[in-house]
């Protein structure tokens, strides 16, 4: 079994990942899920929100 060498691994991409993980993938699948369920607007809604987050998240880390 070997070690994976994470050191080259920036900030910015772990915190893009964590915030991927954390927040947008479960908006996501929560609208996909609502979808499934026949509630068309909550689902909407949620994949939308999981989208601009995604935006928003990308024009702060273009900034910095």
């Amino acid at each position: 079994m070997t070690y994976v060498d994470t050191s080259d691994i920036s900030a910015q991409m772990f915190i893009t990942v964590l915030l991927l993980l954390l927040i947008i993938a479960p908006l996501i699948s929560l609208g996909v899920l609502r979808l499934f369920q026949s509630r068309k607007k909550s689902g909407l809604l949620l994949i939308v929100s999981g989208i601009a987050v995604y935006a928003l998240f990308q024009i702060i880390m273009y900034f910095i």
